[in-house]
């Protein structure tokens, strides 16, 4: 995602896994996934608040984050990304589903969520490819980053 932990102001530990948090006092400019590596202390308060609601979240998957968003990406992505962050904790969706609430075609709904910028508080972890299979993950269909989609929605009871 061209984020790596010395890009972050915050980094904490979940369960196999880290977060990142890339922000300025105002908004938080992306959330990225990362191996394992050691938490990094907050070097301002959006970055502790952001850790704070982070933590919360993977605790309690029912948590509602209210974390200022840079506004990022186009038009359509930010269309899809709406239609993600509606999809109810406990629930997933299909990218078919999603493509025709927003009046596009599957591959671009799966191309919205690859650039999705605030995984887990945009929670494109809950979209999936037809008949419930795992799809990609964060661009990607093998490896870590589905490790972590799967931890995910486990974690949500999907």
């Amino acid at each position: 995602m061209g984020t790596n932990a010395s890009d972050c102001q915050v980094v904490i530990s979940a369960p196999s896994f880290s977060l990142g948090v890339a922000c300025d006092e105002q908004e938080i400019h992306r959330i990225v996934f990362l191996a394992p590596t050691a938490e990094q202390a907050p070097r301002n308060a959006l970055a502790a608040a952001a850790a704070e609601q982070l933590a919360a979240y993977l605790a309690n998957a029912e948590y509602v984050f209210t974390l200022p968003l840079r506004p990022a990406g186009s038009i359509f992505q930010r269309r899809v990304w709406q239609q993600i962050a509606a999809i109810p904790v406990h629930r997933t969706r299909s990218y078919g589903e999603l493509a025709r609430l927003v009046h596009s075609a599957p591959r671009a709904v799966g191309q919205a969520c690859a650039a999705n910028p605030y995984p887990v508080v945009v929670p494109c972890h809950r979209v999936l490819a037809a008949e419930s299979r795992l799809g990609g993950f964060a661009g990607r269909r093998e490896g870590f980053l589905l490790d972590v989609k799967r931890w995910l929605l486990a974690h949500e009871g999907c």
